[in-house]
């Protein structure tokens, strides 16, 4: 998280005033996150996550509240944003956008249930049968796309060369054939709230909505939620499949794209982390991070491919 923004209960109040939130009894600094400083506020009515947008504009943070928005009014359950007095979604303060958001109660867990697996991978399913607003971009931040960045600060690295030859891997599989959805794009267990009975599982953080193959969302969740002691669990997976299919059946292109898409999650996560510490903004004690990533998507490339589809339970329709 970047701590940017550090607040005293003056500033605080002074920044919820327009939304008629006060009588605070309580705020605290939040982790997690990289863009952006958030803070929890309890007051005797309601709690909330104010955030303080340190890395995105005054337009993109109105379009991210409006798709916030557009998930409310679809019955899709996520964060729900709160408007001032005047109808407005976005503040400013310092010359940094200002978004409240309703606070989900619950906790992050790093090991979901099998049940709660099956009703995320409906959600995931949910989420990509809704129409895509237009104004969502169309490839993912660290997709990729933006791969040959790292040309720019480690052209001669082994990673570089390890991420190419894994863009090869993956590119066999890209199609024209693949569907395009709404997708979330990085659904790790730290952006899914469980609620305090550990029956349901709310999604959150849509930082990185995108408009883009929707198997890539498939994988980036297989990653950043089916994994066991550090390992991918591909019976954790089925269970997520499991869920999904029950809305949307898979297409043969998607069944086969499955295993390369996977890893693409990963690798992309590795790029990022990678770009990240250690030259955007570079910390040494975090400079190895990527290697957890990029370790990952090469044991999901060394899956012998029928293996990986016998074990989700996936196989290619007649």
């Amino acid at each position: 998280m970047s701590h940017n923004t550090n607040l005293t209960s003056t500033t605080i109040s002074d920044i919820l005033f327009p939304y008629g939130i006060k009588n605070i009894d309580s705020y605290q600094l939040l982790s997690g996150g990289s863009e952006n400083t958030n803070y929890l506020i309890k007051t005797p009515i309601q709690d909330y996550v104010m955030t303080i947008v340190e890395n995105k504009s005054f337009e993109k943070s109105k379009e991210l509240a409006a798709f916030l928005d557009y998930l409310d009014a679809n019955n899709f359950a996520s964060s729900k944003i709160v408007i001032t007095k005047d109808g407005q979604a976005i503040t400013s303060w310092n010359n940094k956008p200002v978004m409240i958001k309703e606070f989900l109660h619950g906790a992050i867990s790093d090991d979901l249930s099998a049940d709660l697996l099956t009703d995320l991978g409906a959600e995931l399913a949910k989420l990509h049968t809704l129409p895509a607003p237009g104004y969502l971009p169309q490839t993912v931040s660290y997709g990729i796309e933006r791969f040959d960045e790292v040309k720019v600060y480690a052209a001669e690295s082994c990673f570089y060369v390890w991420l190419k030859e894994t863009e090869v891997y993956i590119g066999k599989f890209m199609s024209s054939n693949l569907p395009k959805s709404l997708i979330h794009s990085d659904i790790f267990c730290d952006n899914i709230i469980v609620s305090k009975d550990g029956k349901t599982a709310t999604i959150m953080d849509f930082e990185e909505v995108s408009y883009y193959y929707r198997i890539f969302d498939i994988g980036m969740m297989i990653i950043g939620t089916c994994r066991s002691e550090g390992a991918l669990s591909l019976e954790k997976a089925k269970y997520l499949l499991k869920g999904y299919q029950k809305n949307i059946k898979l297409q043969n292109s998607e069944v086969n794209a499955l295993q390369a898409f996977t890893a693409y999650g990963a690798a992309a996560i590795a790029f990022w982390r990678h770009q990240n510490f250690n030259y955007v903004n570079v910390d040494t004690t975090m400079k190895d991070h990527y290697l957890t990533m990029k370790n990952l998507a090469d044991d999901v490339m060394r899956i012998p491919h029928a293996k990986f589809q016998q074990s989700l339970g996936i196989n290619i329709l007649g």
